[in-house]
């Protein structure tokens, strides 16, 4: 499951999510409970799936990897 009772940002069921829309911004929740300096140090120690480069100013994540990282028991 992609939400909690906390935090109601939701996932598609394919496609990709941006940066912004998995740490959130002032004021608007996250998918993930985390920093984007905490999300690239996830991600560069491969504790959390790496981006893909969709153009040279894009940069974005599978949805079906966040959600497969989300059902993972940590």
């Amino acid at each position: 499951m992609s939400t909690t009772a906390r935090n109601p940002v939701t996932l598609h069921e394919t496609g990709y999510v941006r940066q912004s829309q998995l740490v959130g911004k002032k004021g608007a929740p996250g998918i993930i409970p985390f920093s984007p300096a905490t999300l690239w140090r996830k991600v560069a120690a491969g504790q959390f799936p790496a981006p893909v480069k969709l153009s040279a100013g894009v940069t974005a994540w599978r949805v079906e990897d966040v959600r497969a990282w989300l059902d993972t028991p940590r």
